[in-house]
């Protein structure tokens, strides 16, 4: 769901639906910046309350996870400067925010493959989405899905090796359409 269709920002609705749908990729943002992982749920509890202060000032339409990954930045960066006061320690800000920066460009990215990954799956015969699933969702073993589907674990290994190949040729059209539009 695009944040364009934010009709109202006042409701808290919205404010939880778009952190709902952002909360996973801005837990991992924020953990990617920050070595502590007690300081790093610290930061991202302060920076869910800043967005929750200031979610009057969002603008609907616009793109809530840009607008959230800037105030992570700054919360990171304000973390960082505490730090170095403390203990002395030093990273330049400018590098904190190039890496943030392409974190938050590869995260995208693989946003995208992710989505395409799950088009692919669905456009996968029955009998093959079952192995995918019992493989990759269920970790079932090669020997356990050769039981199951009455096929020699070789057979289970060439067959689970040509849908890793339909796969990624379909998530590599997919995304190709994807960056087409």
């Amino acid at each position: 769901m695009e944040d364009a269709a934010i009709s109202s920002h006042n409701n808290p609705e919205i404010y939880l639906r778009l952190l709902a749908q952002h909360d996973r990729w801005l837990a991992t943002y924020v953990y990617s910046l920050v070595s502590s992982t007690h300081d790093a749920e610290d930061i991202l509890q302060e920076v869910k309350m800043f967005l929750w202060r200031q979610f009057d000032k969002f603008e609907a339409g616009s793109n809530f996870r840009a607008w959230a990954r800037t105030i992570a930045t700054h919360q990171i960066l304000n973390y960082r400067r505490a730090v170095k006061k403390r203990i002395g320690a030093s990273l330049d800000d400018a590098f904190v925010e190039a890496v943030a920066m392409e974190i938050d460009r590869q995260g995208e990215g693989l946003e995208r493959r992710s989505d395409a990954l799950l088009v692919c799956v669905r456009k996968l015969p029955e009998a093959h989405r079952k192995i995918v699933q019992w493989r990759y969702y269920e970790d079932c073993s090669v020997a356990e899905i050769a039981g199951r589907t009455q096929r020699t674990t070789e057979a289970v290994y060439r067959l689970l090796s040509r849908i890793r190949a339909v796969l990624s040729d379909c998530v590599v059209r997919q995304t190709a359409e994807q960056g087409g539009r």
